[in-house]
């Protein structure tokens, strides 16, 4: 009777394995989520598969083609890679002046835009230094000039 008491308080080794594993068994909302992993990410490397040989095919049946008809394909590619790259160029070029003046339209009429702190800073210390440069210059300016009357009495 001990021995029963003892073996129904403690769970042998293979019972407390077994209630470990259903413990950590996935449930089967994990179930279904990693059986549409697998499915999934083996239809896709099938697609893969595909892809790459349809690839490779291609090249095999179409290099020739394209190594017979070369010299028509270098100067129209040429060409075309020009005029797509002006194109581009040309419309890149246009929305930088268009956001440029749609900015100063802003920040003239006072709204304030991004940025415009920075501006008014600058254009603050443009004009302190020109004050002080001016202010330099008419204070050393009569000292120079009258240098150089020294240096040239004539003059």
């Amino acid at each position: 009777m001990a021995d029963q008491q003892h073996s129904l308080r403690r769970p042998t080794s293979a019972a407390s394995f077994i209630q470990k594993l259903r413990q950590h068994a996935p449930n089967s909302t994990q179930l279904v989520g990693f059986a549409t992993l697998v499915i999934s990410g083996g239809i896709l490397l099938l697609l893969t598969g595909l892809t790459l040989t349809a690839t490779v095919l291609g090249l095999i049946f179409l290099v020739p083609i394209i190594l017979i008809s070369s010299p028509i394909w270098v100067p129209l590619g040429t060409l075309v890679f020009i005029a797509i790259a002006g194109f581009l160029s040309f419309f890149g070029f246009g929305v930088s002046a268009a956001a440029a003046a749609s900015w100063l339209y802003r920040y003239f009429r006072g709204f304030h835009p991004p940025g415009s702190d920075r501006v008014d800073y600058a254009r603050t210390r443009m004009a302190d230094t020109a004050s002080h440069v001016k202010d330099y210059a008419i204070q050393y300016g009569g000292y120079l000039h009258g240098k150089a009357k020294d240096a040239a009495p004539g003059a």
